[in-house]
């Protein structure tokens, strides 16, 4: 018994020091964040968001973007019939979103962790994440937090990145390990977090693997999208219905 209170003690230990090390990440890049997306994707990180918008456009009411750090996909989903949050951990992110005038009039800030989220059983129709899914510490604890908050048919949507194509990853591998780094020193001076950051997206599940830790969570209607020849994913679920 000792020894494996000793196991639990360790994985704690290491769960908090990931955890400390992310949100030094996210408080080191939050200045240039949007920027560095563009710059990195091209701008096509905004068109993967705008069609993760486009999939929820059947779904009104209480709307949380968790992970949602400088409110540009929250700022997508804006919609009369909804009231959207930003839910993240980093309150540097979500202060670099609410700079500029009337940006965030309609948005609120919460500060939570995916892990122990800060909302009621069964109180969200919509809770969407981008890009922030795979820098939890703890991924099915998340996961079963997002199933409890939602209400029965409220959805999951999560946009990640994934493995791409074979004939591509050769390229993407090069550019990610090469170029991104360079990218984080000379644009965000900070090239040891854009490092992370990539390491991260090679750590996490592909495809297959993270849509069965959605349906373990209990989610039904699970499904994937391949955004851009699967460099990103686009993954679905739906809390059953009582």
């Amino acid at each position: 018994m000792a020894a494996l209170d000793q196991s639990f003690g360790r994985e704690d230990v290491a769960n908090a020091e990931r955890r400390s090390r992310i949100r030094q990440v996210f408080a080191a890049v939050a200045p240039r964040y949007d920027l560095m997306n563009d710059l990195m994707s091209f701008g096509i990180h905004r068109l993967w968001k705008r069609t993760l918008a486009r999939r929820c456009a059947d779904v009104s009411g209480v709307t949380v973007d968790l992970a949602g750090g400088t409110g540009d996909v929250a700022r997508l989903l804006l919609r009369p019939d909804r009231q959207v949050s930003v839910c993240d951990p980093s309150p540097e992110m979500m202060q670099a979103g609410k700079v500029g005038a009337g940006r965030t009039a309609s948005i609120e800030w919460i500060t939570g962790e995916a892990e122990a989220l800060p909302f009621a059983d069964r109180s969200v129709d919509l809770l969407t994440i981008s890009f922030g899914i795979r820098n939890v510490t703890q991924l099915a604890a998340a996961l079963a937090e997002i199933y409890r908050v939602l209400k029965p048919g409220g959805r999951f949507v999560c946009l990640e990145f994934s493995r791409p194509q074979w004939w591509l990853a050769p390229f993407y591998d090069f550019y990610s390990w090469l170029v991104i780094p360079r990218l984080g020193a000379a644009v965000a001076r900070q090239p040891i977090a854009y490092q992370y950051l990539v390491e991260s997206i090679r750590r996490f599940p592909d495809q297959r693997a993270f849509a069965d830790l959605i349906s373990a969570a209990g989610f039904t209607k699970v499904q994937w999208e391949n955004l851009s020849f699967g460099i990103a994913c686009l993954h679905r679920g739906e809390k059953a219905a009582a």
